[in-house]
């Protein structure tokens, strides 16, 4: 465990270097943005399927449904403990003590897709986001995002949501409605507090 969070250190020191950021924005948005207007999805090709299909562990392994979280407005994030955007954890708990009252939750993905900066074991990854960053929001079990490996639903979020494209970095963020419709990607570089995050669930959420 010590020699695996040794790399870990390792790797965010090479994250803050390079300001974890692989040097490209989204495709077709500005480098702060991913996101579109509402009326512009539905302009988009439809959906097959939905994020409602999809079943997942828990940080302690248990499958969780996540039709469980059918009519809230939801926030996916793919994280990582040892990367220059971890930080973020800090404002996604303050985002999720604000609106989870009316109908949200956040829903996170640790994965080890970029510059190897999730590199623990499930109990590890628990242990640090609960111990430095008191998390309350849903965490998930590590999967892929990314790659041959990509877990299903990612592979649905990148190639048949509104939104495709495959993720660039940790920490990008995906907004889905009370239907269960991905209305908005966000960069990874977007601080989860940014105007531009917090109007567009402000957006969703006066939606009933």
């Amino acid at each position: 465990m010590k020699s695996r969070y040794r790399f870990g250190l390792v790797a965010l020191a090479l994250g803050l270097i390079a300001g974890c950021t692989p040097g490209y924005s989204l495709a077709g948005a500005s480098e702060g943005s991913g996101s579109v207007g509402k009326e512009d999805v539905h302009l988009m090709a439809l959906q097959t399927g939905s994020i409602y299909d999809f079943t997942l562990n828990d940080i302690d392994g248990q499958p969780v449904a996540l039709s469980r979280f059918r009519g809230k407005v939801l926030l996916l994030v793919n994280t990582a403990s040892f990367c220059g955007n971890t930080p973020q954890y800090a404002d996604l708990e303050t985002m999720y003590e604000q609106f989870q009252e009316r109908g949200f939750e956040i829903l996170a993905f640790p994965a080890n897709n970029f510059g190897q900066q999730e590199p623990g074991s499930n109990e590890e990854i628990k242990s640090f986001c609960y111990t430095k960053y008191s998390l309350t929001f849903p965490l998930f079990s590590k999967i892929s995002v990314k790659g041959g490996d990509k877990h299903p639903l990612y592979r649905y979020l990148t190639e048949q949501s509104p939104f495709v494209g495959e993720v660039e970095w940790n920490f990008q963020k995906y907004l889905v409605d009370r239907n269960g419709t991905v209305v908005a990607r966000y960069h990874h570089r977007t601080k989860p507090l940014s105007p531009e995050i917090v109007q567009g669930i402000e957006r969703e959420l006066a939606t009933h």
